[in-house]
């Protein structure tokens, strides 16, 4: 990849979004993780689907999608495939339809395959996949038979043993990881006493789950360092600083989603706090950082 920069899933629509703001480039980043894709169109969760919260938002969109065969036929042909890489997000409500899909992309441009078995804001399928690590896996070997594709697998960080989880996802076939997703949660309107995000329940990103995904990523990078597996870390990050902690916790790459919704040329700021600090510390390129902390 060009730049150490991944636009996560469900922040940037299928690649176009951003690109209608004057300044900003896909070719500023190394991918562009594609929304989360089914097997069928999905219309999604009932509003409210998206609430800003302290240092962070909940969101529960609900995989809303036009389905796979559109998303392969007519989306993936307008995007400039010269500019960076595209990575397809691949969701699923049972084993068959993550096939299904995954099959799908294999016949397609696009460059890489994540596996979506994490996501908190759907009601069947999703989390329950994510937070078994032997269903995990499951899913994972299916997908891994269906595509020649780099298959990354995206972990919930609502599970007890994320590094089972991964051991055992690395055994099925996967070639990375993307850690974490959202953490479950939710916002109450205490006027009405009634939930604010229509599915009760949604997604929370952004910087107040930062703690936690440097954590998992650190844990994680315990298991894919012994079978050279590299990890894109995820959660609230904002700024170069940010992105450098990753990289020391075990991130090859790193993901930024909602730092976008109010900073949409945020990563021309991270590839340059990237490169001063390369050039004024002991390092001679950005991969020698990844997994450096010492302990």
């Amino acid at each position: 990849m060009a730049s150490p920069i991944v636009l996560l899933s469900g922040c940037v629509g299928f690649g176009e979004e951003y690109t209608r703001i004057e300044g900003f480039s896909n070719g500023d980043v190394g991918a562009v993780c594609l929304k989360g894709t089914t097997g069928d169109a999905r219309l999604g969760n009932a509003p409210h689907r998206v609430y800003e919260t302290p240092d962070g938002m909940l969101n529960a969109i609900g995989l809303q999608n036009p389905g796979v065969d559109k998303v392969v036929d007519a989306i993936l042909p307008g995007l400039d495939f010269s500019e960076t890489r595209f990575i397809a997000n691949v969701s699923g409500s049972t084993v068959e339809e993550y096939e299904r899909v995954t099959e799908r992309f294999e016949d397609s441009d696009i460059d890489a395959i994540e596996i979506n078995i994490s996501c908190p804001n759907v009601k069947e399928g999703g989390v329950a996949f994510g937070n078994d690590p032997e269903m995990s896996a499951r899913v994972v070997a299916a997908c891994r038979r269906k595509t020649s594709k780099p298959l990354i697998t995206k972990l919930s960080p609502n599970q007890t043993d994320i590094q089972t989880n991964a051991r055992l996802c690395v055994e099925a076939g996967t070639d990375g990881f993307a850690v974490i997703n959202t953490l479950m949660g939710m916002a109450i309107d205490a006027a009405t006493r009634r939930p604010v995000i229509g599915n009760l329940q949604g997604g929370l990103s952004g910087p107040a789950i930062k703690p936690i995904a440097l954590l998992k990523v650190h844990q994680v990078y315990q298991v894919a360092k012994n079978h050279n597996v590299p990890i894109i870390g995820q959660g609230g990050i904002t700024t170069p600083a940010d992105a450098i902690e990753f990289m020391i916790a075990g991130a090859s790459a790193v993901g930024v989603g909602t730092a976008l919704f109010y900073d949409p040329l945020v990563c021309k700021k991270i590839n340059a706090g990237l490169a001063d600090y390369v050039t004024s510390s002991q390092f001679s390129c950005v991969s020698e950082l990844v997994g450096s902390l010492e302990t």
